[in-house]
């Protein structure tokens, strides 16, 4: 719908309005019944709230609607999807728990405050006035002419609902939320006392290249167990990924050139070798039967254009041919079509739709009958455009109607109709005239035009630089000979083995079931990988290969951890953990040693371990060792008395053993009233997220997915 989708200006309408029909085949309902059936019952619960099919569903469209509009992939957001359902859940418990209510003038009234509208400056007037009515009378609108956009709106509502909800939760908890003037006078102090040290620092880095510490699995599970909340995760899979791309060969390389020259100057088969891209008279045509990308009418400027030709239109005539050249993974051949000056327009428009057309789905006129009355209208407007205003009940396009008709300014290259942009490129400031488009009949009226630089209309014909089928033979050989080879074999082996033939291996050691998307490797086969992964007869050690579509790629999956839900894997965390463990052990080994040499001094401490007496100044509030961050130190710097060896103190970067030498206070300015004040709006803003964590950590919640998408792949 590009006359429709582009020209409407409904900023606020983020999700929905945009690509209706992207439901059919982003969320793929067909396939989700055909799984669980016409009831497929629920997802899961919260504190014994179901979470439905039709909840989730609702939340991951408009994810993926929000991602389409963005240009970000619509793939990989279910576990996103999941945690706003829960999350939206315990706040709408937490709402009712605390007796509050959500009223129709509320959300109309607390709506200019949703940043879905108010980050956007087209709903507020000049003078800053939300325009709440002309929105409430646009939902009207939609709801009287297009069902299908009207639920998309009430889906997008409520999630509106549940941000609404939240910020009147957080703001009446969080005025509760006080410092008292015994905390600042105690942080105060903290800020202002100053220790003055000397200190020895045994580093951990340095000491561990003299002195290797090998982390073991019992190491890393020790450390796991004694800190459960830390290392709590959901269910995931560890997978050795080993990737084998079927890039194109030389010869491959050499085969599209020849092509691509052959179709350029020779002629193509189709014609028997009589047209080619240098004689045709129809490029379009040409490019439709030979190119494989289609071809673009649009106007663009030379910056736009490919950089192997962007610095040669302006002095290129009409019928010019660049190339053949290669950009990325093509070799093309671009001819000037056409130049002129991208006017920037500012027109509006009238449509006229009938029964059968792509924006007609309520209409009852016919196509004659839509003809003639999109005649008239603009018969009249052309005699006094005065009257345009008073046929806009007439529009099938209300968002454009509820701007007075405006569809703004456009250039060549905005992505309109092409016989709606056609009017606007022949014809001059004040035309009206009657245009026919897919979508009915456009009485469009030019209101002004600005002069612009010069866009261009190239066509151009493009190949593919693609594997062959004895490239992609030869892949699928060298991947089916791997996977041979490590059938049986411990992960170790498969690493190993891809390791010394240098190829693509990575391995993802948190996978969860819903993520979609691999890191390291990022295919259409990702989330057949994962759910592969996931199979409740799959076990440690399994290996499978997969063809990646229309590429001839193959990847070799190895299954090395399954972990379910609960505490996390030892070994699935290592990279996480063994840096913190390594530095526990090598700190036990140095306190060990200085304890019992029973050293009574820096200088000996210093001797032991060939390292250098230091000096700084340590603050509690900002506890830095000359640069590092080093808490443990400060604690122990105002903890032991003056001119006395501190034990040895177990540090981020190394153990330390410290001396002091004094204390003074650096008073800083600022008084109790406005700590008090700072303090407690700085706990105020950190409230929420930690009031929601809260929540999900003592809620009671079940999730069913992986059990359901188990059931269905056994039917």
């Amino acid at each position: 719908m590009a006359i429709l989708g582009e020209i409407r200006n409904r900023p606020w309408l983020l999700m929905g309005i945009i690509a209706v029909a992207m439901l059919a085949f982003v969320v793929n309902p067909d396939s989700l019944e055909k799984l669980f059936g016409a009831k497929p019952g629920v997802y899961g619960k919260v504190n014994g709230d179901e979470i439905t099919k039709e909840d989730y569903d609702d939340q991951l469209f408009m994810l993926q609607q929000q991602a389409q509009q963005q240009g970000q992939p619509t793939k990989g957001l279910e576990e996103q999807a999941w945690q706003l359902m829960v999350q939206s859940k315990l706040i709408k418990q937490q709402f009712d728990k605390m007796g509050l209510t959500l009223t129709e003038d509320m959300f109309w009234n607390q709506l200019q405050f949703d940043p879905m509208f108010a980050q956007n400056k087209e709903n507020f007037d000049d003078k800053g006035n939300f325009k709440v009515q002309e929105i409430k009378s646009q939902v009207e609108q939609m709801k009287g002419t297009n069902i299908e956009v009207y639920n998309n709106w009430l889906k997008t509502r409520k999630s509106i609902e549940y941000r609404m909800m939240a910020r009147q939760l957080f703001a009446n908890v969080s005025t509760g939320i006080t410092a008292s003037k015994k905390e600042v006078e105690e942080i105060m102090k903290q800020r202002d006392q100053v220790a003055d040290i000397d200190f020895v620092k045994v580093d951990y880095a340095a000491y561990a290249q003299k002195n290797p510490v090998k982390v073991t699995t019992k190491d890393l599970a020790d450390y796991v167990k004694a800190h459960p909340i830390m290392f709590k995760r959901e269910a995931s899979r560890n997978i050795g990924l080993v990737y084998f791309p079927a890039a194109p060969s030389a010869s491959d390389d050499a085969a599209a050139q020849a092509e691509i020259n052959k179709l350029f100057s020779v002629g193509s088969e189709m014609s028997g070798g009589k047209e080619s891209f240098q004689n045709t008279t129809n490029d379009s045509m040409f490019i439709a039967l030979n190119s494989d990308l289609p071809f673009n009418p649009q106007y663009f400027p030379a910056n736009q254009l490919p950089a192997a030709i962007a610095d040669k239109v302006a002095t290129a005539s009409i019928g010019t041919t660049f190339g053949p050249y290669k950009e990325q993974n093509f070799y093309v051949v671009s001819k000037l079509i056409d130049k002129k000056p991208s006017d920037s327009t500012l027109s509006r428009h009238i449509l006229v739709s009938y029964k059968g057309n792509q924006a007609g789905e309520n209409e009852t006129r016919t196509k004659e009958q839509a003809k003639k009355l999109a005649d008239s209208i603009g018969a009249v407007i052309k005699a006094n455009p005065g009257k345009f205003a008073e046929f806009l009940k007439y529009s099938a396009d209300p968002s454009s109607a509820a701007q007075g008709g405006s569809v703004g300014w456009t250039t060549p290259a905005t992505p309109f109709v092409p016989e709606y942009l056609s009017f606007l490129a022949n014809n001059g400031k004040g035309a009206t005239g009657v245009v026919e488009t897919q979508f009915g009949y456009h009485i469009i009226n030019i209101e002004d035009k600005k002069a612009g630089t010069m866009a261009y209309k190239v066509a151009n014909l493009v190949k593919t630089i693609k594997a062959s089928d004895k490239t992609e033979t030869e892949v699928y050989t060298k991947a089916t000979k791997f996977i041979q080879q490590v059938q049986g074999k411990s992960f170790n082996d498969f690493a190993n083995i891809a390791k010394k033939n240098n190829y693509n291996f990575s391995n993802p050691k948190e996978v969860g079931r819903f993520q979609g998307q691999l890191p390291g490797l990022g295919t259409d086969k990702d989330d057949e990988i994962i759910g592969w992964a996931f199979d409740k007869k799959r076990k440690k050690g399994d290996t499978d290969i997969f063809a990646v579509e229309g590429t001839g790629d193959r990847v070799v999956a190895y299954v090395n951890g399954i972990q379910d839900a609960g505490t996390a894997d030892p070994e699935a965390v290592r990279d996480q953990v063994e840096p913190l463990v390594k530095n526990k052990l090598i700190a036990k080994q140095i306190v060990d040693k200085i304890n019992a040499a029973k050293a009574t001094s820096l200088d000996q401490v210093a001797k032991m371990f060939a390292a250098t007496k230091q000096s700084a100044k340590v603050n509690m509030l900002n506890p830095q060792v000359n640069g590092a961050m080093e808490p443990r130190v400060a604690g122990a710097a105002f903890g032991v008395a003056k001119n006395k060896l501190s034990n040895p103190v177990e540090g981020m970067t190394g153990v330390y053993v410290v001396l002091k030498k004094s204390e003074t206070i650096n008073k800083q300015p600022g008084d109790i009233k406005q700590m008090v004040e700072a303090i407690t709006g700085q706990n105020s803003q950190q409230f929420g997220q930690s009031f929601l964590k809260s929540l999900q950590d003592n809620a009671d919640i079940k999730d069913y997915r992986i059990e359901l998408y188990n059931q269905a792949s056994q039917q």
